[in-house]
């Protein structure tokens, strides 16, 4: 990671769970990370002690992924005070619980607003000011093993499988678009993750979520500081994290 030292990162969602602990990580390896998320305070409040030896810094800027307008002034803000971006980590998402039945078209728009357009709008953004600095630039996306298999037994989980399985698509046709640049993309799939969103869908109350393995934050962090720290003749372009034990649950 030492050449990533004092580069630009942008974590989507870095407010709590898996975008805290990513941009935790990479600011300890001596990168300047833009935190974009709704809740700037908590952002900062949550950052405040987290500081590389050297380089790393932390950032704080308020943006609504749902919303367009928003992502360009983030991206703006980003270019007048850093110049540029080198690494981006799509990583803010949303989960449901509702069951189809009982859930609107507004539901659905929200998933697919946040858990693809999102990182969609985030990655030609990034890509733009990537390609005119030419130099070796990474976008991550945290994707899901329910981007490959829907089945997860005693949960209920809407239409959430079928945006990662967007999102998995949309991360290859970027990579495909920017073939001969110096980008790299990685779509990273975890397995179960113990975060707020499973708490705010109450998965915690689900008597079958108490006998899942599950994955911590930090053990992804730690998959995307090893996906980036790798050389850039190495391309990982799809890493699947399960925990020890989930299997068992995969057909």
């Amino acid at each position: 990671m030492e050449r990533w030292a004092g580069k630009i990162a942008v974590v989507t969602g870095a407010s709590s769970g898996m975008g805290l602990a990513i941009a935790k990580a990479l600011v300890q390896n001596e990168v300047i990370v833009i935190g974009f998320a709704r809740r700037k305070s908590k952002m900062q409040s949550e950052m405040q002690n987290v500081k590389g030896k050297s380089k790393g810094k932390f950032y704080a800027c308020e943006c609504d992924i749902t919303k367009t307008e928003s992502i360009e002034q983030a991206f703006q803000w980003v270019k007048n005070n850093f110049g540029t971006v080198h690494i981006l980590v799509n990583n803010a998402g949303i989960s449901s619980d509702a069951k189809f039945m009982d859930s609107s078209r507004s539901d659905w728009q929200r998933l697919f607003d946040i858990n693809v357009l999102g990182y969609i709008d985030c990655s030609k953004r990034a890509a733009k000011m990537m390609l005119e600095s030419n130099v070796e630039c990474y976008i991550v996306n945290m994707n899901s093993i329910l981007g490959h298999n829907v089945d997860l037994p005693g949960f209920t989980l809407n239409f959430y499988p079928s945006s990662k399985f967007a999102s998995v698509a949309a991360t290859e046709i970027i990579q495909k678009e920017l073939y001969g640049s110096k980008i790299r993309l990685t779509s990273i799939s975890p397995g179960l993750v113990s975060t707020n969103i499973m708490q705010a869908n109450n998965f915690e109350l689900n008597e079958s979520y108490k006998s899942f393995p599950t994955l911590e934050p930090n053990d992804v962090a730690n998959a995307i500081i090893y996906v980036i720290g790798t050389p850039q003749r190495v391309h990982i372009t799809e890493l699947i994290i399960r925990p020890f034990g989930e299997v068992k649950y995969a057909k």
